[in-house]
Parts: structure tokens; sequence; C-alpha cells
């Protein structure tokens, strides 16, 4: 038994040390990574902003879609001598062409 504990102590002191080193690395460098993984947290990617910025876009080509579709259906009624969907279309039309506005203006357009 005495030999055993000879020859195992040798043996476990040079396994563990590799497992102390190890961990006293991974201690030492842990402020290093967060504070890396704060700052990509805090920041936005280049791709991000792009999906961001055209998820935007989407979204207000959307909505005007919406909006010239009740457009449409309110200068009908408008023409039909409806006074309140006259007035309600003016005001569709206004939001319409606030959203267009916003639009960048070097898109591409529709074949």
């Amino acid at each position: 038994m005495f030999r055993f504990a000879l020859i195992a102590t040798p043996a476990c002191a040079l396994l563990l040390s590799g497992c102390v080193a190890k961990n006293l690395v991974d201690v030492a460098t842990l402020p290093v990574r967060g504070a890396a993984q704060a700052a990509d947290w805090a920041t936005t990617s280049q791709d991000e902003a792009d999906r961001n910025r055209g998820r935007e876009l989407r979204e207000r080509e959307e909505r005007i879609g919406e909006l010239s579709r009740d457009y449409e259906k309110l200068a009908e009624d408008c023409n039909d001598g409806d006074d309140d969907a006259c007035r309600e279309a003016v005001t569709v039309r206004r939001e319409m062409d606030e959203l267009i506005e916003s639009l960048p203006s070097d898109l591409p357009e529709d074949d």
C-alpha cells in the first residue's frame, strides 16, 4: 500500500498540475473575455444594422401598401359623394406622402 502511495502521489501531482494551470489561465483571462463579450453586446455589427434597416424599410413599404389600398377605397367612396370618406382620404394620403418621403430615393425600381 505504501508503495502504491509513493507511485500515485507524483502521478497525481503531474496530472493535477495541468488542471490547476488551466484553471489559473481561465481565471486570469476571465475579465478580458467578459469585457470583450460586453463590448460585443453593446455594439451593433454592420450586418445587424443592415438587417435592421432592411426590416424597417420593408415595414414602411408594407404600411404604404396598406394605406394605398385604403386610399383607393376611400377615393371611390368620396367620388360616390361620401364627405367623411373624402376627409379620411386626405388624411390617409398625407400619411402616405410622409412615409414615401422617408424612403431612400436610391432604391432600384421594380421592373
